[in-house]
């Protein structure tokens, strides 16, 4: 029913009448913004777009181009707008279809969070109304919604919409209450909405996260998804913070990051079905999260299994590469890739057995000498292992290197004259390391990774399950020029990866500055009381020394006349002597961490770096160990890390450098 309809005393005017008295009664017209819907658990949640994509979803709908089958990018390309079914699709992976409303009048009752847009149908009957009452100055109006909901417009400042009516019932009473009204605004700019201002449309560098174990990624048990967009919008945040010369300056843009998935892809191979059929009835719930994370490490042990990750993995990334300069051809930058727990163990497997770029003839001969030599020399320390260094010659006989030694069979060994004793102890180291290996089918990325960033890693605990006992100092990944092993110092799931590489130093990881500049004060005050109680231990301890040698002194002869510079000698010539105690021993100075070789895995850079625990946590890090391992999505201080190293791939640094940092 429309307004005039409501109050016939009226007069029927057109909106094109109402239009002529505008500029003379004070009406504007109503300043759209797009939103869409988003659905959470069940309820519906109305966002809104960015300022710039809500321009240009506008742009498009006055130029009537949603008329027709027109598809706007917003969100920095990762969605597709089709703007004439008002439908916003995922671009780069799956996800539910979104409604899109071009919105101008909303509501919001007692009970909810957010005011939620009208129909636009609906929103443009309003506004006729509202346009009406402004330029004839008569308010009271109502008007009824398409589900029988009455709207009164009281006057500009004061709107409001009443439930429906309820019928009488069987026995003729109806109720007489309708409950508190709900609150009416027209314009985005009077409901309080959070409106980004939108991303740079220049992206610089790709970034591709794989997640770990199991479909949720942190401790709200939110997807791959929700939690790199947390991650990209900590990354904008970070660059108005601290690279804001370089942005105003126009020399950079953003960093893209596209989240990667491969859980879904594992147990939909019939996985689950089987695993059902032999889940026991109990604890159902705490054996279903079982089965569909924990599990996923075993999976990846599992040669059968492995491949299948490896593949997903592999080709996700491809296929989003492909996709992504599709979308973007003239983006120039670099490619890097990022792993969460389990997801980062899979990216160095696959890293680790990329091809090298090819080189010239010489350098390949060289390179094809020097893999002979350190097959034979592979060979040489198993046999040693073992206990077997004298069959050394018998294998070199017959130029059997590490690869060849894994494809014997013991008819091999018994041929080559090996007695059954040597022979079974080789056979069972054979058959243990087989085990062990995870997959000799290594799928090719189509890309050079720039940088490798691993978040909460076991790669180090796996690599030693392996047997790798060592890195060696002058490995480096084939394509990757940098690599950092990121982890908070309660995570459970994380190992350091430095150790491995320098056995015989020890020494601490390197300790992430906070992205505000500073040392977080309780580990300022933490190192202050430590540095106090040594000072005080060391001055007590020289206090009683000193008390300990007057009580000891050999007894003088009362002589009189005694001179006390005598006494003054024997107590300075005690004092410098030699006490054998090590806690007298002098400390030497620390050697600056930064300035540690730990080998070529991330070009003679530290590799280790570790997050400061936050004030809460370091109450009981058994009760935050959890937290620890899920952080790193909204770290500000693991964003901007990964933020400094890309840039500086490009030659561009923070606008004022971190204490502590590299």
């Amino acid at each position: 029913m429309s307004a005039q309809e409501q109050n016939p005393t009226v007069p029927s005017r057109t909106a094109a009448d109402a239009a002529d008295l505008d500029a003379g009664n004070g009406y504007e017209a109503v300043a759209p913004h797009w939103f869409y819907c988003k659905v959470t658990g069940g309820r519906e949640r109305w966002l809104p777009f960015s300022i710039q994509d809500s321009e240009r979803l506008e742009e498009a709908h006055g130029a009537g181009k949603d008329k027709g089958d027109v598809v706007v990018p917003t969100s920095g390309g990762r969605y597709d707008v089709h703007l004439k079914q008002r439908q916003r699709l995922a671009v780069f992976w799956e996800e539910e279809v979104s409604e899109v409303r071009r919105c101008t009048w909303f509501y919001k009752g007692d009970k909810d969070n957010k005011y939620v847009p009208y129909s636009e149908s609906f929103s443009q009957e309003l506004e006729e109304a509202y346009m009406i009452a402004v330029t004839l100055d008569e308010w009271k109006k109502k008007l009824e919604s398409p589900s029988r909901e009455v709207i009164i417009l009281h006057n500009p400042k004061l709107m409001v919409h009443y439930h429906p009516v309820a019928t009488s019932d069987d026995w003729g009473s109806t109720p007489t209450e309708q409950g508190r009204p709900r609150t009416v605004k027209r314009g985005v700019e009077n409901i309080a909405a959070e409106i980004p201002n939108g991303e740079p449309l220049q992206i610089d560098h790709l970034v591709f996260v794989v997640h770990g174990i199991g479909p949720a990624c942190d401790i709200r048990f939110r997807s791959i998804v929700q939690c790199v967009n947390d991650f990209r919008s900590v990354s904008l945040s970070m660059l108005q913070a601290h690279f804001r010369k370089a942005q105003e300056q126009q020399q950079i843009g953003r960093v893209e990051f596209l989240p990667v998935n491969w859980h879904s892809s594992l147990h939909s191979t019939g996985v689950d079905v089987d695993l059902e059929r032999i889940t026991l009835p109990s604890i159902s719930r705490l054996r279903h999260f079982i089965n569909d994370t924990i599990l996923d490490a075993f999976f990846y042990n599992s040669s059968t299994y492995c491949q299948t990750i490896l593949d997903t993995v592999a080709s996700e990334m491809n296929r989003l590469y492909l996709l992504f300069l599709q979308r973007n051809p003239d983006f120039k930058g670099g490619v890097s890739i990022a792993g969460h727990s389990l997801g980062s163990l899979i990216l160095f497997d696959l890293l680790t057995n990329q091809k090298a770029a090819p080189e010239d003839e010489h350098s390949r001969e060289g390179s094809e000498v020097t893999s002979s030599s350190r097959g034979a020399e592979e060979v040489k320390e198993i046999l040693k292992k073992l206990d077997l260094s004298e069959y050394c010659p018998a294998f070199e006989k017959e130029k059997i290197d590490g690869e060849a030694l894994f494809l014997c069979g013991e008819k091999n060994l018994e041929e080559m004259g090996i007695p059954l004793g040597p022979r079974m102890k080789l056979l069972h180291y054979i058959s243990s390391r087989r085990e062990m290996q995870v997959s000799a089918n290594y799928p090719q990325l189509l890309y050079k990774p720039t940088i490798f960033f691993a978040f909460g890693s076991p790669i180090g605990m796996f690599l030693t399950v392996r047997g790798v006992k060592r890195i060696n100092p002058d490995y480096s990944l084939p394509t990757c020029k940098g690599f950092f092993n990121i982890f908070h110092p309660f995570d459970p799931v994380a190992y350091r990866i430095e150790p491995m590489i320098v056995p015989d130093l020890e020494f601490e990881p390197m300790l992430l500055p906070h992205h505000k500049g500073r040392k977080r004060m309780h580990l300022e005050l933490k190192e202050g009381l430590t540095r106090m109680s040594v000072d005080l231990k060391n001055n007590l301890l020289g206090s009683l020394r000193v008390a300990w040698q007057s009580f000891t002194r050999a007894p003088l002869a009362a002589v009189e006349g005694t001179s006390s510079e005598g006494e003054a000698e024997t107590e300075e010539s005690t004092e410098k002597q030699p006490d054998p105690k090590p806690e007298e021993a002098p400390v030497p100075a620390k050697e600056d961490p930064s300035l540690i070789n730990v080998g070529k895995l991330n070009r003679g850079n530290r590799i280790d770096y570790v997050l400061q625990e936050k004030p809460i946590e370091s109450f009981n890090e058994y009760l935050f160990a959890l937290q620890g391992h899920l952080c790193y999505w909204e770290s500000e201080d693991t964003v901007l890390l990964v933020l400094k190293e890309i840039y500086q791939t490009i030659g561009v640094t923070l606008d004022q450098p971190l204490p502590g940092s590299q």
